[in-house]
């Protein structure tokens, strides 16, 4: 169980690490191709979800590599489950059914991480 933790975050890590430092450092100019849903929400919004994203990226990584505060994984791993969900409400009230794959691949990542952060930690 210990692999398939350290497997599944490590690919959490890699998009969440992605998805949410283009948020905190580009302009919604600059996301727009990529992310149209920026345009109904204020740069504040979409700068405190990369944050979000890069917060749950350190929760999943560090507390079980130091083996302290491990909670706080159980913590990251239910937080990035959230913010799937607001992602698939966000792309649904949209009408934007054909990149709901990934969201909902992210989803059932973050959710078997829960699975594997309460059982391993």
């Amino acid at each position: 169980m210990v692999v398939a933790y350290w497997i599944v975050a490590g690919l959490l890590a890699v998009m969440y690490l992605y998805s949410g430092g283009m948020k905190l450092v580009r302009s919604t100019d600059q996301l727009r191709p990529m992310m149209a849903w920026v345009d109904t929400m204020p740069l504040w919004t979409v700068r405190a979800i990369g944050a979000l994203e890069i917060l749950g990226v350190l929760g999943l990584i560090l507390p079980p590599l130091v083996g302290v505060l491990t909670w706080l994984t159980v913590a990251a791993a239910v937080g990035l489950v959230m913010v799937q969900i607001g992602g698939i409400a966000v792309h649904v009230r949209r009408g934007e059914f054909r990149v709901l794959g990934l969201n909902v691949a992210l989803l059932v990542l973050a959710a078997v991480e829960v699975w594997l952060a309460t059982i391993w930690l």
